[in-house]
């Protein structure tokens, strides 16, 4: 189902739990997230994020560890790769080199490594 406003703590809540990467308080108003939910929880989400021309990223892909192996993250994932092929878009992901199972999955897919970049992620701290 489509996440609204109502499920954004549960999001951060669930990126906080399985570190998909950068995630913050109003990343899902970047694009639309959609998830997987069971017993009122949050289980899995993924969602768009950022846009540049027609590649439009598929992000914050996780599915709390209790609930993995269930091919959740796998149909978020493929119902946004349809959607912006609809579109016209190229979909495009970000994984960390670490993340083994993730890579696999995606390259199961379909998707196909085409760089390797560093990240460094910087926090204001007051």
């Amino acid at each position: 189902m489509p996440l609204t406003p109502v499920h954004f703590s549960e999001a951060l809540a669930l990126a906080k739990l399985t570190n998909p990467g950068p995630f913050g308080p109003r990343t899902p108003e970047l694009g639309e997230y959609f998830g997987f939910f069971e017993g009122g929880q949050l289980i899995a989400m993924a969602g768009e994020r950022m846009c540049a021309g027609d590649l439009h990223e598929i992000s914050g892909i996780c599915t709390h560890p209790d609930f993995q192996g269930r091919g959740l993250a796998r149909k978020l994932t493929l119902k946004l790769v349809r959607r912006q092929l609809q579109r016209g878009k190229t979909p495009f992901l970000h994984v960390m080199r670490h993340n083994a199972v993730a890579s696999g999955l995606y390259e199961k897919m379909g998707f196909r490594i085409c760089r390797e970049t560093l990240v460094r992620v910087a926090l204001r701290v007051s």
